[in-house]
């Protein structure tokens, strides 16, 4: 099954298929729970109503987004809300950059614990990572990187003010014209359209993006405790 993506993972390395499972579950579940906990603060009780309130990631990616996940590596999640019991006039905003938050929290920890483990395990594999040739420590940057670079794209993609992305939310909270835009029958349908251009022709900006703050992470953290690191490489 040459081409798929779980085919091409595991040949790349059995623990970067685990890796790159682990973190966009775990990733999208978190992202979702944080609405719910910001919305749960703001007054609105619709995800406990609801069973959302779970660590169950079934419940939060659905059923197309767990067989488009199986197909293609990728998925999405929901979090049910309801804006008329929110009791500040900025709820609506808060609950909106509840998720990405949770996602720019989890990459600003594995960035830094990165670079904590090259400063400890005693700096970057100069092997590429193969089967049959992986360590303990190829495996832990390998965990570390790609916890980093997915969520430092999830924060990106879903900043972007794009129906239904929650950067849509945030930005027609804080200009009252985007949210009479969005609000037009037609933008569901525009924004899908946007939202696939993103996917199929930004990936590789989204994903250089990733890697970016990885290094920045990681990089930043190995100068302030291991400065003779990059004197030795």
């Amino acid at each position: 099954m040459d081409g798929w993506w779980l085919a091409d993972a595991w040949q790349h390395s059995p623990v970067y298929l685990v890796s790159w499972v682990f973190w966009l579950v775990f990733s999208i579940t978190l992202h979702e729970l944080g609405h719910g906990w910001a919305a749960i603060r703001c007054g609105d009780r619709t995800p406990i109503e609801l069973g959302h309130m779970t660590w169950n990631p079934a419940v939060h990616i659905g059923t197309p987004g767990l067989i488009a996940f199986f197909l293609f590596g990728i998925a999405w999640g929901a979090m049910p809300v309801n804006p008329s019991r929110f009791r500040g006039r900025r709820d609506d905003l808060i609950v909106s950059a509840a998720g990405p938050a949770m996602n720019v929290g989890l990459s600003l920890v594995c960035g830094t614990a990165l670079g904590l483990w090259i400063a400890l395990a005693g700096g970057w594999t100069s092997d590429s990572i193969s089967l049959g040739s992986i360590t303990l420590y190829d495996n832990v940057q390998t965990f570390l990187m790609l916890g980093c670079g997915l969520n430092a794209v999830l924060v990106v993609l879903n900043l972007l003010p794009i129906p239904p992305l929650d950067g849509s939310r945030i930005l027609a909270n804080v200009y009252a014209p985007y949210d009479r835009l969005i609000s037009h029958g037609n933008a569901p349908v525009v924004g899908l359209i946007l939202f696939a251009m993103v996917f199929f022709y930004g990936g590789g900006v989204l994903w250089t993006i990733g890697w970016s703050v990885t290094d920045f992470l990681s990089e930043g953290v190995l100068r302030l405790i291991a400065p003779r690191y990059f004197e030795m490489n």
